[in-house]
Parts: structure tokens; C-alpha cells; sequence
């Protein structure tokens, strides 16, 4: 999901008016993409739960990125990441700032797997409200938190993974919102954890960062763009984790044939050095496991 620390909410400047705007506006890609005749991934609540104010939003992009194509990559590329987690033995999920995702209900789970959403109390209830006919394939639990609220985010995670011995912690669309001190400070958390074996983050470059501040405009002007250090993955290696997994959101999308035509052939371009990104256009999705 898209997200932003304002007290909780986005203010009326903007098209997006509020937290719940951007996770209408993220599950619009999902539904587009479970639409189409070659998906990636089928969410079948997707288009009610982004609603006819998501797809508004959705709509304000600039034309280049109305596709939503990296988010539709980066969804796939967690789906794949979580699910090979849980066939390897993974036993809890937790998903902070989870937003409108839907991964407990349309991916294969088996039905002793617990995961767990952490996200702000008026999402989780709209949440709630909208998926109260379906039913999660494994043990779905919800957790009511404002995520800056740091002696009870620390309470919350320890309580979330204390039982398991497998966890897999997942922020997507989370960290951009971030400083670099809060990242530090969620990273510390997690790797403090003793039943945690893996973290899922997505990561841009500073360079693609200001590509989409400048593309996106006013649009998320009260949802600022803030982390993407230029280190990019030795950031978290540098906080006691080690990199298990990078994938680049750029090059998956183009095996995923989800690429727009115009920046093909920018696919025959080498991949950056994902420890030091320097001016490259890069962004991905990476698996962390904890280095001790």
C-alpha cells in the first residue's frame, strides 16, 4: 500500500485525501491486472475494495505510469517470495501497515499459517467492513496500531511472533514513507525478534524517487517520497541483516511482459550495483534473513 505517518492521515490538498485513498488506489492495479486475460495474480476483491474513489485516483496519474505496472510486478514478486516462505515452513506472516491487501484470501495457504495485519484502527474497521463476507484460507488475525507509536509497536511485534519460530515479516509500500531514522529504528525491532527467519521489503534508488516525485506532482504532496539511500541494501546489511534475495522490479517486469513498450529497451542496460545504486534508476524487492 501506499503510506504516510501524518497523525494518520493525509489532508484534503491533495487528490489523495486520506490513508484509505492510497490503499483504494494500489488495489486498482490489482484489480486491472486480475481483469486481464494473462494475470499474474487473480484478486477478486480487488475492485470493490478500491471502489469508485480508487479508480478516480488511479486516474490522475500521469499517463506513463497509469498502468501501475511496478506495483502489479512488486505484487507478484511477494506473492511468489511469500509463498515459497511458507512451503520452505514458514509458520507466521505478519504484514505491517497491510492497507487493503489481500493475500490471506486468494493465495494458496494452508490453513495452520497465521498472519497477522498490523495497520491503523479506521482502515482495519473499513477493512472489516469490506471483506465481511470472505473468508481467509489460513488463521487471519488483525492488529489495531499507529506504527509510530514505538513501545507499543515493539509490544505488538513481540506479542504477533512470540508463538512461531518461522516468521516472515513483510512492509510493502511501506519504508518510502520513512526517514532514514524511523527505518532504522522498525529494522532494529524486527531483528530483535528471535522467531523471525525473513523480512520482505521493497526499495527504490534516490534516482527513481525524484523521477516520481516529479511524475506524480501534487498528487502525493502530503505523502512525501523520503527513503532511498544510495547504499540501497548494505543500509539493512549495515543493521545486522543479510541480503537473501534481490529482485529487480524493472527486469521482472519485463518476464512478467508487463513492461510498457517505451522503456524496452532500457532492459538491455546492466543491472546496478544494488549496494551501491549511485544515479541508477532502480527499484526491487528484497529478502532480508537476520545475519546472526
Amino acid at each position: 500500500m501506499v503510506w504516510v505517518w501524518v497523525g494518520g492521515y493525509l489532508n484534503n490538498a491533495s487528490p489523495v485525501s486520506n490513508v484509505s485513498d492510497t490503499a483504494r488506489w494500489v488495489a486498482v492495479y490489482r484489480a486491472w491486472e486480475s481483469a486481464r486475460t494473462d494475470a499474474l495474480f487473480d484478486d477478486p476483491y480487488a475492485k470493490s475494495l478500491a471502489g469508485e474513489r480508487g479508480e478516480a485516483i488511479a486516474r490522475l496519474m500521469p499517463a506513463r505510469a497509469r498502468s501501475g505496472w511496478p506495483m502489479v510486478t512488486r505484487t507478484k514478486l511477494i506473492d511468489d517470495l511469500v509463498q515459497a516462505r511458507v512451503a520452505q515452513g514458514c509458520d507466521c506472516v505478519v504484514n505491517l501497515a497491510a492497507g487493503l491487501d489481500t493475500r490471506p484470501y486468494r493465495l494458496e495457504l494452508p490453513p495452520s499459517l497465521r498472519w497477522i495485519e498490523v495497520d491503523l484502527p479506521a482502515l482495519i474497521e473499513e477493512k472489516e467492513e469490506l471483506l465481511a463476507d470472505a473468508r481467509p484460507r489460513c488463521q487471519l488475525r488483525r492488529i489495531k496500531l499507529d506504527l509510530t507509536e514505538t513501545e507499543a509497536r515493539v509490544a505488538a511485534l513481540q506479542d504477533a511472533v512470540k508463538p512461531s519460530t518461522q516468521a516472515l515479516v513483510l512492509t510493502e509500500g511501506l519504508l518510502v514513507y520513512l526517514d532514514d531514522a524511523q527505518v532504522r529504528d522498525l529494522s532494529r525491532d524486527i531483528a530483535a525478534l528471535a522467531g523471525v527467519r525473513s523480512w520482505i521489503i521493497d526499495l527504490g534508488s534516490p534516482a527513481i524517487l525524484e523521477t516520481m516525485r516529479k511524475g506524480m506532482g501534487a498528487t502525493l504532496t502530503n505523502a512525501p517520497l523520503k527513503f532511498a539511500p544510495e547504499n540501497g541494501v548494505a543500509f539493512f546489511e549495515a543493521l545486522a541483516w543479510r541480503v537473501a534475495q534481490v529482485h529487480s522490479i524493472f527486469h521482472a517486469a519485463v518476464r512478467f511482459r508487463r513492461l510498457p513498450w517505451f522503456l524496452r529497451p532500457f532492459a538491455l542496460l546492466p543491472e546496478p550495483n544494488p549496494r551501491n545504486l549511485g544515479k541508477a534508476r532502480w527499484s526491487g524487492v528484497v529478502e532480508l534473513t537476520p545475519a546472526n
